[in-house]
């Protein structure tokens, strides 16, 4: 049954259809831009440690700001906090967009613009997920939560592919005004929504003023644990070193292919199916009852081909596949930790 506009405003699941639209085209357009960027960077510079860089760039702010991004959304308008987050992110993208235009975007730029994007992405998430139990019954949850989830991965297949189809036909200009545009389509579809804030409670209200220490909370219930922690840091351990890993995929593929970004992008997608097949799998299987073994299988599956195979890999022949049998084991291991 289709949920009544309050105020002229929709809400309700039809009201987080209208969200969810506007965001899975936006997140479609951002991945082409990433990807279109990741190869204007290779072609200046022939250098994987700048990719390194600009990733690290993204990466380091995210990490810092999440620990208090969730708080704060909790204390502010949802709505808002959505729409400042899409709103910082437009502003970085029109900003290359208007540096490359003119022929002076330089890689310090995209630096500065990955801070602006981490700083963003750390809001934007939680934001919308909060959304979610506000918007939306609670018989709709499941639903509404699956189609977040496509936003991660229905993007991920696609934009690669397309991105690299599109680079040689309209130029990282072309596909930045894509991306400019539909992230004001995005901005526009939280405009004719009613996001509800949730109630008040005497517990919330006695949290309120206590930001920090809601957001060191997590770590201090961690440290208290040291079997979680030793758990955690292996898991650190492994992202960081699969994260430097994978900074090195992209300049691999454009300098064995003669810079062809429709090949990049083709294995991207397959890396990106994959992990769709994957999750599909878990979700029917329900995955391996010791959550430890699991995490241990995937991680060694993923380190023979994701790794060592891909590496050794000379054509598309070797990366597709290869890129998809890896992928399979990243919702077995997420879904094992997750589970932890």
């Amino acid at each position: 049954m289709m949920d009544k506009p309050v105020n002229n405003h929709p809400t309700g699941m039809f009201g987080f259809t209208i969200v969810w639209l506007g965001q899975i085209v936006s997140v479609l357009a951002s991945n082409m831009s990433g990807f279109a960027l990741t190869i204007w960077a290779f072609e200046q510079t022939k250098s994987a440690t700048v990719l390194g860089i600009i990733q690290v760039s993204f990466l380091l702010p995210f990490l810092l700001i999440s620990p208090f991004a969730g708080a704060m959304v909790d204390r502010y308008n949802r709505k808002l906090m959505m729409m400042v987050s899409d709103l910082g992110a437009v502003l970085a993208t029109t900003a290359i967009l208007i540096l490359n235009a003119a022929d002076v975007l330089q890689i310090w730029h995209m630096c500065v613009a990955s801070v602006v994007f981490g700083i963003s992405g750390a809001f934007q998430w939680p934001a919308y997920m909060a959304a979610i139990s506000t918007m939306v019954p609670k018989e709709q949850y499941g639903r509404a939560n699956g189609l977040m989830s496509l936003i991660d991965s229905g993007p991920a297949v696609f934009s690669p592919m397309l991105a690299g189809a599109l680079l040689p036909l309209i130029g990282l200009t072309g596909i930045l005004i894509i991306d400019v545009v539909t992230f004001f389509l995005a901005i526009g579809a939280l405009l004719v929504v009613r996001v509800p804030q949730p109630e008040l409670t005497t517990e919330g209200q006695a949290a309120k003023g206590s930001l920090l220490k809601e957001a060191v909370y997590g770590f201090q219930y961690i440290f208290a644990r040291r079997p979680l922690l030793s758990l955690l840091l292996v898991i650190l351990a492994l992202n960081l070193a699969g994260g430097f890993s994978q900074s090195l995929f992209a300049p691999m593929i454009l300098l064995r292919t003669d810079n062809n970004s429709a090949a990049l992008g083709a294995v991207e997608s397959a890396f990106a199916a994959g992990g769709v097949v994957g999750g599909l799998i878990v979700s029917a299987w329900g995955g391996f009852k010791k959550r430890i073994r699991g995490m241990l299988i995937g991680w060694a599956v993923y380190a023979v081909f994701g790794l060592i195979l891909f590496g050794l890999g000379r054509s598309l022949y070797v990366w597709i596949p290869v890129a998809l049998f890896a992928a399979l084991t990243f919702p077995m291991t997420q879904s094992a930790s997750n589970a932890i």
